[in-house]
């Protein structure tokens, strides 16, 4: 039977009943609502590793206007039948999702706040009809509908809906919050010295929540989503019955994120067991709570290519679904020396650092305390250890993916902050063919930058390419060229002249010299020199050889005239 596999679909109903391969996940039900207490739950997971669909999950579960067996027949959550007697389709749900919540000022993302809720008053027609609701709520829940209400009634408004359901159906209702932290996110990303908002959003998403989930009759219970668990702001403050499980809890780690046994299951389901290598080197690593899991999107994403394309190379699929600025961040600080600590991630090390999951996003980057542990919250790294202290956590990069996002940020961050007048020199030095000058300003460049232990040729390819295009140079990179692909070619198409570099990556500092004179050989014995487009007079060639902070440039005996 054919696998069918949907990046990107985050309803349950429409995963189940159009036959798309689905992950079972749940068990959830069970031992959240059947083993637990909680009165309020809120799980912290990163970006992508499946929150939303566990609550479109839940909501298809419980929802008393729905009829579920169907898309649960044969599910692991169907072998519990008295709880699935006792909690299927018997209960009122509010599900509502803050991720849209966003705009330039406070303003704008308000609005944004309104038209959710807006939507949301959309989902259920009936309410205003029914003649148990009290004229009141029937008034507010017009306004809410046509985005006329005041802040107050916004920050009421999740409790007005409840209280109409309650009077609709006769039960509490199950609130399911998604991405509860996004606006204040969004917020803390816009909150500049000119623009500063997110003391007001965070009075209106504080006041909203906690009126909905402390001392409010008509909740059964309440289950939310985030990257981060808000501490400062209180929003869960005096919530009774609060439960909050982040990636160091041991509590539900295997329900967000594929296991092992999960993703050998699809593979092989999907026949593509051959590339269950090539999934784990790359989506593989992260550890929450002592539960080792894929990435889920990237899981998926690669799984579809595959099926399309059985040649189909890995991608970085999890870095496109949001923007990164929390490296550039990091690494950009000048006051925080953490140069050692990435070199030491970079080359598949570990650092021990102290954690926090309790953060407040208008201080995260107040301390490098708050930083680590927001990359750990946030995916880009994961504990080294399933078994380590929930405190002083070794920490190291996940998988090949999250490597590569970070030695991207880190070369992104090195052309965007160099010294112009250094460069010059250099480039001064490169077309006056001084090696040694040129050679003194490459190392101090290499010693400056965060750089990798486990160097790949594309990192310094990346690196010669930023020192040149920085100062306004038009450089080709791996280009067809002669009987070959020369590295870097920069042009002076003023001056009538080129650079044509053969870069080395050195297994040892010894064999430098040696690989300076293989490239130079490569460019002699390909004509690269002699395939380049007519006009340009003068090509100084070099061949330069690396070896992790180290540099060696070579020139032949006499650069080529043409």
């Amino acid at each position: 039977m054919a696998v069918h596999i949907a990046v990107g679909d985050e309803s349950f109903d429409e995963i189940r009943k159009t036959g798309l391969y689905y992950v079972d996940k749940s068990d959830l039900l069970y031992d959240l609502v059947g083993q637990t207490n909680n009165k309020v739950t809120l799980f912290t997971r990163p970006r992508r590793f499946g929150k939303t669909l566990n609550l479109s999950m839940m909501e298809s579960f419980f929802d008393i206007n729905r009829d579920s067996r169907a898309v649960f027949d044969g599910l692991n959550i169907s072998k519990h039948r008295d709880f699935c007697s006792k909690w299927m389709n018997q209960y009122p749900v509010l599900f509502i999702s803050f991720k849209d919540v966003d705009g330039l000022d406070f303003e704008s993302a308000y609005k944004m706040l309104a038209g959710t809720i807006a939507k949301l008053c959309i989902k259920f027609p009936n309410l205003e009809k029914d003649t148990s609701v009290s004229y009141a709520d029937v008034e507010v829940f017009h306004r809410l509908l046509f985005k006329e209400a005041d802040q107050e009634e916004i920050k009421n408004s999740l409790q007005t809906i409840m209280r109409m359901m309650h009077a609709v159906y006769g039960k509490p209702v199950i609130l399911l919050i998604d991405e509860y932290d996004v606006p204040l996110a969004k917020a803390s990303e816009k909150n500049t010295a000119q623009n500063r908002f997110y003391e007001q959003m965070l009075d209106v998403i504080k006041g909203m929540l906690s009126i909905a989930l402390k001392t409010n009759e008509y909740l059964k219970f309440a289950v939310g989503t985030g990257c981060l668990r808000i501490a400062k702001e209180s929003i869960f403050t005096g919530t009774n019955n609060f439960a909050s499980y982040s990636v160091l809890d041991e509590d539900f780690s295997e329900y967000f994120g594929f296991t092992q046994e999960e993703v050998d299951e699809l593979l092989s389901s999907a026949d593509r067991g051959e590339k269950a290598a090539v999934f784990k080197e790359w989506y593989d690593g992260y550890i929450f709570g002592n539960t080792s899991v894929y990435c889920p999107w990237d899981v998926a994403s690669y799984a579809a290519a595959l099926l399309k394309r059985r040649n189909a190379k890995p991608k970085n699929y999890w870095r496109n679904t949001s923007g990164n600025g929390i490296i550039r961040d990091f690494v950009g600080r000048d006051d925080l020396d953490v140069s050692d600590k990435f070199e030491t991630l970079l080359s598949g090390g570990s650092i021990t650092e102290k954690i926090s999951d309790e953060l407040t996003y208008d201080t995260l980057h107040e301390t490098e305390q708050n930083l680590w542990s927001v990359l750990l919250m946030t995916g880009y790294l994961t504990k080294a250890d399933p078994d380590a202290d929930e405190e002083d956590v070794p920490l190291k990069i996940p998988n090949a993916e999250i490597s590569r996002i970070f030695e991207d940020t880190v070369v992104k961050l090195f052309t965007d902050t160099l010294d112009t007048g250094r460069q010059r020199e250099l480039m001064s030095a490169l077309w006056s063919e001084d090696t040694v000058t040129a050679s003194r300003h490459l190392n101090d460049f290499l010693w400056d930058t965060i750089s990798f232990m486990d160097y790949h040729e594309d990192y310094y390819h990346a690196f010669l390419v930023g020192l040149f295009v920085g100062l306004g140079y038009a450089v080709d990179s791996n280009k067809e060229s002669g009987l070959g692909r020369f590295d870097v070619l920069v042009k002076d198409r003023r001056n009538r002249r080129v650079l044509l570099i053969e870069a080395k990556k050195s297994a040892t500092q010894e064999g430098m010299g040696a690989d300076c004179d293989d490239a130079l050989r490569q460019i002699e014995e390909k004509g690269y020199v002699r395939r380049l487009e007519p006009g340009y007079e003068k090509a100084v060639c070099y061949g330069i050889a690396f070896f992790r902070k180290f540099a060696m440039i070579k020139k032949p005996d006499t650069s080529r005239q043409q």
